[in-house]
């Protein structure tokens, strides 16, 4: 507005005639309105969320997508996300009076009402060797530590070692050190009193996972890994996929306190599928869940969503996100110099508002033309 009066102005005090002085100032108006500008960022945005769920990703905002450029660290849970998480039940020790029927039974009975993905494993394996449950009272979570529940008036306990000793159950470690050293998980069953039996359960690596942490690393972003398993689990899982930074034995607060700590001097993505990742998912700058087999509270959490659980996806989404950053900043340049130009031409006369409304239109053209460049974009 002030550039057009005040050409109307001078070009009225140089001596043009006024009908010139007016047309001029129109001009100014016309080719100024900043619709190319207003449509850099959204025309962008909604292209690339569109091909993102063409991929199976669902994004959740334009900002997390922007956001996700700026990562350069990338937290991993371990089970579900890097590893299948569909957890094989492989020994079954029994050190009890306890009959391994009954013994079997009772952890099958306390896994039937968690949302973990070790219990889901452990329901799995009921069902293939027709394993009944029965009913289980008071039945309590304590994230990261285990589960606990009365059955038949009798109180159990299921869960880490850690969670035994809490309770004041005692057993001898080193009946454990084969199981770990093979990476094997230990699921230990106790009552009020006693120390009963454990199982084991194995876990392997997705198929893309190691090309996943390898490519990300080429992206200069680097993959960390935060899970509540053992150290010697955590190291031989972070060995064959290529990660330094590893994080064992957490519970979800202290998972909670590493992401605070990382996001102090860097834009943290936690990619995660369990209860036990939802507060550290909330915190990060960016979350990511795997939807196939993520429980639904880290669904809602998270940002971004992988429906078909691919964390090849990841270093893609990257891409996109870095790409769509570019589109926007190119096409924010792109309007501000054809608006100054034209602006600085009608002042000069050498445009009129037809001419002008065409350059308008012309610029917000360009601008959508060039997001739809990302729609089907293929990233080397």
């Amino acid at each position: 507005m002030i550039i057009a009066i005040l050409t109307f102005l001078v070009t009225l005090f140089l001596g043009f005639e006024i009908s010139d002085s007016i047309n001029r100032a129109v001009t100014v108006l016309v080719v100024f309105c900043p619709c190319a500008l207003f449509l850099s960022t959204p025309t962008a945005i909604m292209a690339a969320i569109a091909i993102a769920t063409k991929h199976n990703i669902i994004i959740k905002s334009g900002e997390v997508l922007e956001k996700m450029g700026e990562v350069n660290k990338i937290a991993f849970d371990k089970t579900g996300t890097l590893t299948y998480g569909k957890l094989i039940v492989e020994d079954i020790v029994n050190l009890s009076n306890i009959s391994n029927e009954k013994f079997l039974e009772i952890i099958v009975s306390l896994e039937s009402k968690s949302e973990h993905p070790i219990g889901k494993s452990i329901l799995e394996f009921a069902e293939k060797n027709s394993i009944s449950n029965t009913n289980v009272e008071e039945f309590k979570v304590l994230q990261g530590k285990g589960i606990e529940g009365i059955i038949s008036s009798k109180k159990y306990f299921l869960g880490t070692e850690k969670y035994l000793k809490e309770n004041f159950i005692s057993f001898d470690n080193s009946m454990f050190q084969k199981y770990r050293n093979e990476s094997k998980l230990v699921i230990l069953l106790a009552d009020e009193e006693n120390f009963l039996d454990f199982i084991t359960l194995c876990d392997t690596l997705r198929e893309n996972s190691i090309s996943t942490i390898e490519e990300l690393k080429k992206l200069s972003v680097e993959p960390i890994l935060l899970t509540g398993d053992n150290k010697i689990s955590a190291n031989y899982f972070s060995k064959k996929l290529g990660i330094e930074n590893v994080k064992a034995e957490l519970l979800p607060e202290e998972k909670l306190n590493n992401i605070k700590k990382l996001k102090k001097e860097n834009v943290v993505c936690m990619v995660g599928d369990g209860i036990n990742d939802t507060p550290a998912l909330k915190l990060s700058d960016v979350s990511i869940a795997m939807g196939k087999f993520g429980s639904d509270m880290v669904i809602d959490t998270a940002d971004i969503t992988l429906i078909s659980d691919d964390i090849s996806k990841i270093p893609y989404l990257k891409k996109l996100s870095n790409k769509t950053l570019k589109t926007i900043k190119f096409n924010i340049a792109i309007s501000l110099i054809i608006n100054i130009v034209a602006v600085f031409l009608s002042t000069l006369g050498l445009l009129n508002p037809l001419i002008g409304a065409i350059i308008h239109n012309a610029g917000s053209l360009i601008v959508i033309l060039n997001a739809t460049l990302l729609y089907d974009r293929k990233f080397d």
